[in-house]
C-alpha cells in the first residue's frame, strides 16, 4: 500500500473520524466489486483487485481501533476506581 494511502488512513484515526473511514472502505468496495466484473476480460485487474482488499483490510483494522478505543475507557485503578460505582 502507498505511503500517502497509509497517512490518510492513520490521519482518520487519529482524529477519531469513523465515518470518514467508513465511506472510505464504502468506496473501495464498490471499486472492488467494478474491478471484480471485469475479472477475466481483456485486460488484467487481478493486482487492482489485491490492491483494492489490501487497502480494505487496513480500514477494516483502524476501524476496529477506534472502535477498541471507543469499547474500552481507561477508568482510574484503585480506590478512584470504587468511587465511580
Amino acid at each position: 500500500m502507498s505511503l500517502a494511502l497509509e497517512q490518510i488512513f492513520d490521519g482518520y484515526i487519529r482524529l477519531n473520524d469513523r465515518r470518514a473511514l467508513a465511506d472510505l472502505k464504502a468506496h473501495r468496495e464498490d471499486l472492488l466489486a467494478q474491478l471484480r466484473a471485469q475479472l477475466g476480460g481483456w485486460f488484467d485487474v487481478s493486482r487492482s483487485v489485491s490492491q483494492m482488499e489490501e487497502e480494505i483490510t487496513q480500514i477494516e483494522a483502524g476501524l476496529a481501533r477506534l472502535d477498541g478505543a471507543v469499547a474500552s475507557p481507561t477508568l482510574p485503578s484503585g480506590s478512584d476506581a470504587a468511587h465511580l460505582s
